[in-house]
């Protein structure tokens, strides 16, 4: 596969303890790996260099910050729009946190987080009414789960 890296058994175990905790020291990870703390810091390097680590990030309970609503938008497009335009104008939505491209029906997902009813409408209306969108349909999330790393 193009583009795909090499990396070892080191290397996974690595990503899987960053996955669980990216706040972790690089002496930390190096004692889980039984290797001492510069070559573990060289192989985060390198796989942040090859952009297998994409970057870190903070999870945030938005409902925490007066956003609890959390809504997808499946979008469907003309056959002749350009799809990636829902990625871009999603972009620059604050509302929303990810963008899809799907196959099948939708043609993408945005998942959005607001503060409230009105909140939604408006940010489903900027995507309703965008060059190319024919429709829309908004998904409520009524609750949630994610995968943690490590998590049996």
């Amino acid at each position: 596969m193009a583009g795909t890296v090499s990396v070892d058994d080191v290397d996974l175990a690595l990503l899987e303890l960053l996955r669980a905790d990216a706040r972790r020291s690089v002496a930390d990870l190096a004692r889980e790996v039984n290797l001492s703390p510069a070559p573990v810091g060289r192989r985060i390097a390198r796989l942040e260099r090859q952009g297998v680590i994409a970057g870190y990030t903070a999870l945030v309970n938005e409902s925490k910050l007066g956003r609890g609503v959390e809504a997808f938008a499946e979008v469907r497009v003309r056959g002749d729009a350009d799809i990636a335009a829902v990625l871009e104008l999603a972009a620059t939505m604050p509302e929303a946190q990810e963008a899809f491209t799907v196959a099948g029906d939708p043609d993408a997902l945005v998942r959005l987080v607001v503060a409230d009813a009105e909140g939604l409408r408006r940010a489903i209306n900027t995507l309703r009414h965008s060059d190319g969108v024919v429709s829309t349909r908004t998904l409520l999330v009524l609750g949630s789960w994610r995968r943690r790393p490590g998590a049996a």
